[in-house]
């Protein structure tokens, strides 16, 4: 197949040629009827393309023509059996994988540090999560990766799974020897789902993680707009054929997704992956040699420093993404949610992450040196300027507590009788909602566990330095939901 070609944006650019008289939605009307303003900041060729699946343009519930040859274009380009594009963002592709291999009752091997997309997925099919321990990096704060031998126990006492779920890269940038752990699963004739969410540029090149579809992995939700230049909200879900039902996968995802479809987000996916077939590997190389020369800069800076290939070597990093800048600022003696204000308030700088310990700015094909030469210059004054002189020493840190115990499935305790009382009185209760740190998403709490008095010190910490905690229906975190207990009648 020709990769340089682009089926569903060239019909796109072709049907608007035409200035078809629309008597269908959208009500815009190719932009006639929409705010002047918007329009003319948008412009009429975005709006001209903002179109719905009429008979010549395909339909991603049942494709059968430049849709289609668009996902076989791309499903060659990350070397899968089939690729179906989404517009549901990566949640919604992962929602499906899951679906996909899981129903009531079925367990499945997660790490427990994954994204909520995954808990959402547990929920909404009734699966039993059988969690594996992530490893933690007690210098930085983060969890890392699975390993090898932690997936070898969890099958051998639950051969039963449906699936084992892999996070590769970690929004870290860190992996995990994915190949092994597929040989593991295939072992048991476990189907292995990859939330490669931070990764979609590491297909292509040698120099980076092996990508899922490389590892031999069964299913792959990609977000092709974080790193590979798409649309926000637009993805990617890889499949190879064997242990996994591409039908099934289309009808799940299918379930999964609107009927109103976007063609400017389909079409960003149909041009992000031609760029990526033909010019990905150029492009990814000067991408990791702007990273690494900042790395190294930022590596000259007092107090700072950007983590690099000294942080392999344990089962769980295994191999990582130059691309992630990973800058613990704890030696400042401020967090790095004070950093990341400082940067927006001073420079106009937009970090990827912040939290207690670090920030994290990634670094892709769309940044230039004068980008960060900005970041750079503004480290080092900050860094000049600090004031304080504390530096937070290890033993003061707050770590990544313990993972609380789960005593209900999550969607037992979703659907529960519960009632709301107060988030200081929770210790030893069973929580019925989620409460995260977002980015990244990932669960402090899910639905079903118990609530520990370290938890509620943990969430309370990133209150108190202003970090986004989300998920409870308070969103002050004064109250908090609980599976509602009944005293025993005397």
């Amino acid at each position: 197949m020709l990769q340089n070609e682009t089926p569903l944006f060239t019909g796109l650019i072709e049907h608007a040629k035409k200035n078809p008289i629309q008597f269908h939605i959208p009500g815009h009307k190719k932009g006639a009827g929409i705010d002047p303003e918007f329009r003319n900041f948008i412009g009429d060729n975005a709006l001209s393309i903002d179109l719905i699946n009429i008979g010549p343009l395909d339909d991603l519930h049942a494709p059968k023509g430049m849709i289609k040859k668009a996902q076989e274009l791309a499903a060659e380009a990350f070397g899968a059996d089939h690729t179906f594009f989404s517009v549901q963002g990566t949640s919604g592709a992962i929602m499906t994988m899951v679906m996909a291999v899981c129903g009531p009752g079925d367990k499945i091997i997660v790490p427990r540090n994954v994204h909520k997309s995954v808990m959402s997925a547990i929920v909404f099919s009734g699966a039993t999560p059988i969690f594996i321990h992530p490893e933690i990096d007690k210098k930085l704060g983060i969890s890392h990766g699975i390993t090898n031998d932690a997936v070898e126990k969890a099958l051998m006492q639950h051969p039963d799974a449906k699936g084992v779920l892999v996070i590769n890269p970690t929004y870290f940038g860190i992996s995990a020897d994915l190949k092994r752990i597929v040989e593991i699963a295939h072992s048991y004739s476990v189907p292995v789902l990859v939330d490669e969410a931070h990764g979609v540029h590491i297909h292509f090149h040698e120099d980076l993680p092996l990508s899922a579809m490389q590892a031999g992995a069964d299913m792959a939700a990609t977000s092709v707009h974080k790193l590979g230049g798409s649309m926000t909200q637009s993805s990617v879900l890889n499949v190879r054929e064997g242990l996994v039902s591409p039908q099934r996968v289309q009808s799940i995802l299918s379930m999964m997704t609107t009927t109103s479809t976007s063609y400017l987000l389909l079409a960003s996916l149909d041009v992000a992956r031609k760029r990526l077939a033909t010019e990905g590997k150029e492009l990814i190389e000067k991408t990791i040699t702007l990273a690494n020369e900042t790395r190294n800069r930022i590596n000259g800076i007092p107090k700072l420093h950007c983590i690099g290939k000294e942080i392999l070597g344990t089962k769980a990093t295994f191999d990582f993404d130059p691309t992630k800048l990973i800058i613990p600022v704890y030696e400042l003696g401020i967090t790095g949610y004070d950093v990341e204000n400082w940067l927006r308030e001073k420079y106009s700088i937009e970090v990827e992450l912040s939290d207690l310990y670090n920030i994290l700015c990634i670094i892709t094909p769309g940044d230039t040196k004068q980008d960060v030469d900005t970041l750079v210059h503004a480290l080092q004054e900050l860094s000049s300027n600090i004031t304080s002189e504390s530096v937070i020493d290890n033993k003061e840190r707050i770590y990544l507590p313990d993972i609380p115990v789960l005593a209900l499935t999550p969607r037992d305790a979703f659907y529960a009788e519960t009632e709301i009382i107060p988030f200081e009185e929770s210790e030893g209760r069973i929580i019925a909602e989620f409460v995260m740190v977002y980015p990244p998403g990932i669960p402090i709490f899910i639905p079903g566990e118990i609530i520990t008095k370290d938890n509620l010190v943990y969430i309370k910490k990133n209150l108190e330095v202003g970090l986004p905690v989300q998920g409870p229906e308070d969103p002050s975190l004064n109250q908090i939901r609980v599976i509602k207990e009944h005293k025993a009648i005397r």
